[in-house]
């Protein structure tokens, strides 16, 4: 992971915008008809600017102590917890959440290529999803034998530049198709469970939206630091960046997308777009692109932590075969089961809530309190109770909503078709 510490700031820009920016933000009008203009804007703002403090949090604890770098999440979780503790919390969050954005993304590239086909080819024969995913993965099994970091990012800067594009793109087609005939902005399900299974799901799609927070020790691993020069200033500045870029991709989005279609939105908003052709296509072709390198700086850590496993516990030399093998298996996995369970917006509503919300919400501000320990009811403890008790409730909420969302769209499902 840190076998090279010279990137420079604007690298953490484009790695954070790449790890945050992800597909979430197609969904996001998709979440804004499920949770209402009242409670779709608060939500959407308030999570940035909690995402915003406990990503501060965590780049000021990166160095606390003296002549220490926190590489990775774990580690701080370590110093936070405990040993032992400290693992047992964070390692299986970290690895959900890495492996869960992995699949989705796996399946939106997949549904992203698949759509841009149909739309340049009409009249070819269809092809099913499967055979997309595979295509799809094919690039992972080269781009996944880079070493580290530093090694990928020029893929993460062309990704980064992916996601404004698309995003772009989503939100000017969207305004330019204008307001859609008899639109309603009421909510779509028509039983109250349906509403309110809606709404905690949606909260889900907002929480995987802002989740970059599982890589950010990793990404500032990178940058060089002295004691006069520490690595939190550049990297902080590339996060400012990250996150102005975040708002002009996500706030247009989410309140055009969700004002010209209102609840007739799909959960993908470039389906709902059909015209022009050569525009979709291309915005399409971008999230391929734009997914191909978020998919790898969610990978690397995993990869770290398995080579480790193996290299340090169960005393594997380590070669070029070990990395060969671990990563091929890695990428051949997640195919595996990105083909068997390709539900996107249920699976976004689940691990969003279920993985996200702790890692990117609240675990830096336990931390935080753990470590630093402000004084009660000064503003510090209570913005970081504000940040756990919000977390709390997504954690909570969402993961139901995406469950039953996966239990509606498995009914109709059949494996592999």
């Amino acid at each position: 992971m840190t076998s090279s510490r010279n990137a420079k700031w604007w690298y953490s820009a484009f790695h954070n915008v790449t790890a945050m920016v992800g597909a979430g933000v197609l969904s996001l009008p998709y979440a804004m008809a499920e949770l209402g203009w009242g409670p779709g804007v608060a939500v959407l703002v308030l999570s940035w600017i909690i995402t915003l403090y406990t990503l501060w949090q965590m780049v000021e604890m990166h160095e606390m102590v003296p002549g220490k770098r926190f590489d990775r999440y774990h580690e701080l979780g370590q110093y936070a917890f405990g040993e032992k503790l400290g693992l047992y919390i964070v390692v299986p969050q970290q690895l959900v959440v890495e492996v869960g954005v992995n699949i989705v993304y796996m399946v939106t590239g997949g549904k992203s290529l698949k759509k841009f086909h149909d739309t340049v080819c009409e009249d070819c024969k269809k092809i099913k999803l499967t055979y997309f995913i595979m295509i799809f993965s094919s690039v992972h099994f080269v781009l996944s034998h880079l070493p580290n970091l530093d090694s990928i990012s020029g893929v993460s800067l062309a990704a980064a530049v992916m996601s404004l594009s698309y995003s772009t793109i989503a939100w000017a087609a969207s305004a330019h198709k204008g307001v859609q005939e008899n639109v309603q902005y009421g909510y779509k399900a028509k039983t109250v469970a349906g509403t309110v299974f809606g709404f905690f799901s949606a909260l889900g799609d907002v929480a995987f939206a802002y989740a970059g927070h599982n890589v950010v020790l990793e990404i500032q691993a990178t940058i060089p630091s002295t004691p006069e020069k520490p690595s939190k200033g550049p990297m902080w500045r590339g996060v400012v960046v990250a996150y102005i870029v975040v708002a002009l991709c996500y706030f247009p989005v989410a309140l055009i997308g969700y004002w010209m279609f209102g609840n007739a939105v799909q959960d993908n908003i470039l389906i709902s777009l059909n015209n022009p052709k050569w525009l979709i296509a291309l915005a399409n072709m971008f999230v391929v692109i734009h997914v191909i390198g978020s998919y790898q700086i969610y990978a690397m850590p995993v990869f770290d932590m398995i080579e480790t496993l193996l290299v340090k516990k169960l005393n594997f030399p380590p070669s070029r075969i070990l990395r060969f093998v671990v990563r091929n298996v890695y990428v051949a996995f997640t195919m595996f089961i990105a083909i068997t369970f390709p539900f996107f917006s249920g699976l976004l509503g689940f691990f969003g809530g279920f993985a996200f919300a702790p890692t990117t919400y609240f675990l830096p501000c336990v931390m935080w309190l753990s470590i630093y320990k402000p004084r009660k009811f000064s503003l510090s403890w209570w913005s970081n109770w504000v940040c756990i008790f919000f977390g709390l409730c997504l954690m909570i909420l969402s993961p139901i909503g995406g469950l039953r969302q996966i239990i509606i769209d498995a009914k109709t499902y059949k494996f592999y078709s």
